[in-house]
């Protein structure tokens, strides 16, 4: 029903800030992760989801249209309602959860408070087939300081025959930031020779 609100944040609280849009004061639930990019004052976009129950009805939103999808795909889980999305995105950032149930990395997960082992493996098992490898080698690259080198070495690994998953697999834990690419592509084919 609403796709976005763009206004003046007027107030900051631990789960949920107050956009002020047209001399109305909108209460968004939000990710912590989301709140750390805000400023009373600023005037930003929030990506929304409007969810209705029997007790009222509540806005969530967040300062990046990826965090909104996966909250709407932890949703998707069984026992998973907004207010554990939400909680799961204020311990993970988008991408280190994708990384996370993408590697089957239940120990992420329950570093989540209120997960347990039980909870991040239905996740993981609910959420796997949504998950790319190429879109997690894609936040690699957006996140990383060396995006040139670690873009032209994942393509010499493809081109001496390797998939972008065998990559993904080998360089997430790899830190390629002080790296050029000679030198990443020299340590990921040690690792694969392991």
């Amino acid at each position: 029903m609403y796709e976005y609100i763009k206004g003046k944040i007027v107030k900051i609280k631990d789960d949920y800030v107050v956009i002020d849009n047209g001399g109305i004061g909108y209460r968004v639930f939000t990710s912590k992760y989301s709140i750390n990019k805000m400023d009373i004052g600023n005037t930003l976009t929030m990506y929304l989801d409007l969810n209705i129950r029997e007790d009222g009805i509540f806005l969530y939103g967040f300062t990046s249209e990826e965090e909104l999808n996966m909250f709407n795909m932890l949703r998707l889980v069984s026992k998973i309602g907004p207010k554990v999305a939400l909680n799961i995105l204020s311990t993970l950032t988008p991408s280190e959860l994708k990384s996370a149930i993408y590697n089957n990395n239940t120990d992420a997960l329950v570093k989540v408070s209120g997960i347990g082992k039980k909870t991040a493996n239905r996740i993981i098992l609910e959420l796997k087939d949504r998950i790319r490898g190429e879109e997690i080698i894609d936040n690699i690259i957006d996140e990383s300081k060396s995006e040139d080198h670690l873009q032209i070495a994942i393509e010499g690994m493809m081109s001496l025959g390797y998939t972008k998953g065998e990559i993904l697999n080998v360089i997430k834990g790899m830190d390629v930031s002080q790296m050029d690419a000679e030198d990443i592509i020299r340590e990921a084919l040690k690792r694969f020779s392991k």
